[in-house]
C-alpha cells in the first residue's frame, strides 16, 4: 500500500527559535509557528482559525533559524510529521505530532534588521510582526 508524509506550512513564529546542542553536538532548533486560516461562514461572516504546529531542524538550518529568525518571523516550512513517545520521570507517559523540517525558507526580513548585504532592511507595507494575533 502506497502512503505519503509531507507537509508544507506557511505561518508566522510565535516565538523566538530556542537552538541547542545534542551530547553528540549536533544543533537541534525548537520552533513553534501559528498558521491562520480566514473564510466566511455559512451566515457569510469573515471568521478566521488559528492552528498552532511544533516544528524541528536541524543542523545547519537550525543555526540559521537561531541567527535569522525570531518572535513574528514569517516562513514556510516543508516538511513531514513525526510522532514521538516518551516517559517522564514521573512514570507519565506523553507524546506529541510535530513536523520534522526538511526545508525552511524565510519569508519576512531578518531579525537583526539587516538585509543580505548589510544595509538596514525595510520591510514591505502592512508588514508588522507585533500586529500578529499571537
Amino acid at each position: 500500500m502506497a502512503s505519503m508524509n509531507r507537509v508544507f506550512l506557511i505561518g508566522n513564529l510565535t516565538r523566538d527559535p530556542e537552538v541547542r546542542q545534542t551530547p553528540s553536538g549536533t544543533p537541534v532548533a525548537d520552533l513553534r509557528m501559528g498558521v491562520n486560516e480566514k473564510f466566511k461562514s455559512r451566515d457569510g461572516q469573515a471568521s478566521e482559525t488559528h492552528c498552532f504546529v511544533d516544528v524541528v531542524a536541524w543542523d545547519s538550518q537550525a543555526q540559521n533559524c537561531g541567527q535569522y529568525l525570531g518572535k513574528g518571523s514569517l516562513i514556510a516550512v516543508e516538511g513531514k510529521l513525526q510522532f514521538e513517545e516518551w516517559q517522564t520521570d514521573a512514570g507519565e507517559k506523553r507524546s506529541r505530532l510535530r513536523v520534522r523540517a526538511q526545508r525552511i525558507q524565510f519569508l519576512g526580513r531578518p531579525r537583526n534588521g539587516q538585509n543580505g548585504n548589510g544595509s538596514p532592511a525595510t520591510p514591505p507595507d502592512g508588514d508588522n510582526a507585533d500586529d500578529m494575533p499571537f
